[in-house]
């Protein structure tokens, strides 16, 4: 995990057989998994979730978010008879690691293993996951008015990029083209706290590298080490926690230059009411024009 060597580097550094090492492997990840996965990504419930959307307030600024989604696309190497089914846009083999992240780079919950070939917003809709949000069954808290208002109640959202479907739960940037003032400030604040995720992953890769470089494994194998990084990743978050202001120096605006068509109009219309909240009194930021 720590240095993605190869099981025959692993043969000749411990002198033991390919073979053992390859059961040492699946079994210990599978292990770990089994061991820590309730204690470090426990199924949220509706305390746990306004937990996270008080956080992802102090550091993004963005009241009513419960977490960053997004998928990552974890190199493989092509397993025998599998076609193009693992062969993503990215020009690679790879299986998809979809996620939930808190504002502490932390996993909420995850989905391992869908093929590489899928784009992010199926991986989503398909996975149990994805299911329970879309279902509106992940004990989310019942809508509040925005902080500051006195209505309407507002759901609380998961924030993710142009990929995914939006629902009552989840909201994804406008369209770059026509755009006003309004509707640009709420894509700056949105994608502050949608680069949670990411800067999750880039820690979960720079901390195991066996992410840096095609996994050389049984598919089923590739999918428990996949999620024993992913509990180790969440049991060190436990034990090192970032200081607030590296998390607020890493979320900093940046950016952005293209988004994906609008969704539904009856979502866009929930969508348009977070973005008027920015731009008023209660909801805006003393320096956010400067950023658009």
């Amino acid at each position: 995990m720590a240095t993605g060597d190869s099981f025959t580097s692993l043969h000749y550094h411990f002198r033991l057989g390919i073979s053992t090492i390859s059961t040492i492997v699946k079994d210990t990840c599978k292990v770990l998994w089994e061991e820590l996965h309730e204690e470090f990504i426990p199924t949220p419930n509706r305390d746990k979730w306004l937990e996270i959307e008080k956080k992802f307030n102090e550091v993004c600024q963005f009241p009513h978010c419960i977490g960053a989604v997004d998928g990552k696309h974890i190199r493989i190497i092509k397993p025998p008879g599998t076609g193009s089914e693992f062969f993503n846009y990215k020009k690679y083999f790879s299986i998809v690691l979809m996620a939930i992240a808190d504002a502490q780079y932390r996993f909420v919950a995850v989905d391992v293993g869908a093929y590489g070939r899928t784009n992010d917003s199926m991986v989503l809709k398909n996975s149990f996951m994805g299911r329970r949000v879309y279902n509106h069954d992940f004990d989310f808290p019942p809508p509040q008015p925005l902080p500051g208002t006195d209505g309407p109640p507002m759901p609380y959202v998961l924030v993710g990029d142009e990929a995914f479907k939006m629902s009552g739960n989840l909201i994804k940037p406008y369209s770059s083209r026509g755009l006003d003032a309004s509707q640009r400030i709420f894509n700056y604040r949105l994608t502050r706290a949608r680069r949670m995720v990411e800067c999750t992953f880039g820690i979960l890769v720079s901390k195991w590298r066996v992410f840096t470089k095609p996994i050389q494994l049984k598919i089923e194998t590739v999918d428990e080490v996949v999620k024993c990084g992913v509990v180790l990743h969440n049991f060190l978050r436990s034990k090192e926690p970032l200081l607030i202001d590296q998390i607020l120096e890493d979320s900093e605006m940046r950016s952005i230059t293209s988004f994906g068509p609008r969704s539904s109009i009856a979502v866009a219309a929930m969508r348009d009411q977070f973005a008027a909240y920015f731009s008023s009194p209660a909801g805006r930021l003393a320096w956010q024009e400067h950023y658009i």
